[in-house]
């Protein structure tokens, strides 16, 4: 289908860093990112958003550097740097110039490892201005009422950017002993994609990395537990109901993710699926509307969003539930399985040719110790997915009766009263 794909190598350091690289010598740039297996479920309620914040005060300086600094030198590089926090990780990545690879794993790793806090106030600000931009973001809000719907009081049932009455009064040493305790070399992956070569990363992580961390590793998780189909809601005085179904899924490692990618994208997650075709594009009844997959350590969740007015609440809910049905009674048709292939594939091999994409895959698959698959190898676990193969995942995870709920909209009554012809076991749930 392609040309031969370059291999990753991977290192682990003396101090249990590992390091892990994918040379690309047609590029003139590096993706590098540091990744630590640290996320919102590992904070208890009291420190609820700490790992978000922390992954904020990265960019706010060090002992050589200020945050004005930190940007000038990255401006300066011609290079992106970036973060992100979910609810099992967080990362620190930069795409730069391959001429600017060893400088700015330099600065990177110093602001990884020895944060100085000193603006700490003013973040605080902005962070609570990102909730209060987030409060009033429905469509992205309600997927956090579905986890709670799904996980109840587990850490995955929390939200990543965590609670404002946290972020306003954790003080400095509490999220100063949260980073030490967690930012530690077990912890720790260095991944990179471009043009690069394995050994040189491997050298800047010893020399920049190694002796800054601890030994310590992460302490172990608590499984997901889940019991029977919940309903979530917040009354907003929004202009559409913003309506979710979900329920337990597969974990990262699971075989059957390349199935379950497929039955996604026949269900609702692509412009030709079953949920997009029968409420969008044939009944005009919501702008947005799809499916998801969402997989962690020990678990995962499925899910399915739609956004529409009041009016259309009810006729939407009944399309899930009918295209629920029919999933279940007929499966999927052999034109479905052959599109949904190309389409997952697709996306695979797009993917492929964006460093930043390929350091990000890297970083995942080794923090999670998941097996690291070349592209070819993934293309042939989707070609090998029957029918068969996606019918038993529909069978176990889209049953009805296994699913939750939850909305943000107007009226709790007129939302409640939409979801019998989905799962009539929601219709009575707390």
């Amino acid at each position: 289908m392609s040309a031969k794909q370059p291999e990753a190598q991977i290192t682990e350091l003396d101090s249990g860093i590992r390091v892990v690289t994918e040379a690309v010598p047609s590029v003139r740039s590096v993706a590098l990112g540091l990744w630590v297996r640290t996320g919102s479920r590992d904070e208890d309620p009291a420190q609820a958003g700490v790992s978000h914040f922390l992954e904020h005060l990265l960019f706010k300086g060090t002992k050589r550097h200020s945050a004005i600094e930190i940007a000038e030198i990255f401006d300066g590089m011609g290079a992106s740097i970036n973060a992100a926090t979910s609810k099992e990780s967080t990362q620190l990545h930069a795409r730069l110039l391959d001429t600017h690879t060893e400088e700015a794993f330099d600065l990177l790793a110093e602001m990884f490892l020895a944060p100085t806090y000193p603006e700490v106030d003013s973040e605080r600000q902005v962070v609570l201005e990102e909730i209060a931009m987030y409060e009033d973001e429905p469509s992205d809000k309600v997927h956090d009422v579905l986890d709670r719907a799904v996980f109840g009081a587990h850490p995955l049932g929390r939200r990543v950017i965590g609670e404002a009455e946290v972020i306003s009064s954790i003080p400095v040493p509490e999220i100063d002993a949260y980073h030490r305790a967690r930012y530690t070399a077990a912890n720790i992956v260095v991944a990179a994609a471009g043009n690069l070569e394995h050994e040189t990363i491997a050298s800047l992580a010893e020399r920049h990395l190694a002796p800054p961390t601890g030994n310590g590793s992460a302490p172990a998780l608590e499984p997901p537990q889940t019991n029977g189909a919940h309903v979530g809601f917040q009354q907003k005085d929004t202009e559409q109901y913003h309506v979710t179904f979900g329920g337990p899924g597969i974990d990262r490692a699971d075989e059957r993710r390349f199935a379950l990618a497929i039955l996604d994208a026949v269900f609702g997650g692509s412009t030709s699926s079953r949920l997009f075709r029968e409420i969008r594009e044939k009944r005009g009844l919501a702008y947005a509307v799809g499916s998801y997959i969402q997989q962690f350590v020990d678990g995962g969740l499925i899910g399915v969003y739609v956004g529409t007015r009041e009016d259309n609440v009810g006729e939407a809910c009944e399309i899930i539930g009918s295209e629920l049905a029919h999933l279940h009674a007929e499966g999927i048709t052999d034109q479905e399985l052959a599109r949904a292939k190309e389409h997952v594939k697709g996306r695979m091999v797009m993917s492929s040719e964006s460093t930043a994409a390929r350091m990000g895959r890297l970083g995942k698959a080794v923090l999670f110790d998941t097996p690291l698959l070349t592209l070819d190898e993934m293309l042939t676990r989707v070609d090998e997915v029957s029918a068969d193969d996606v019918a038993d995942l529909a069978d176990e995870f889209y049953a009805p009766e296994a699913l939750s709920a939850a909305a943000i909209a107007p009226s709790e009554e007129r939302f409640r009263a939409a979801l019998a012809p989905v799962s009539e076991s929601l219709a009575d749930a707390a």
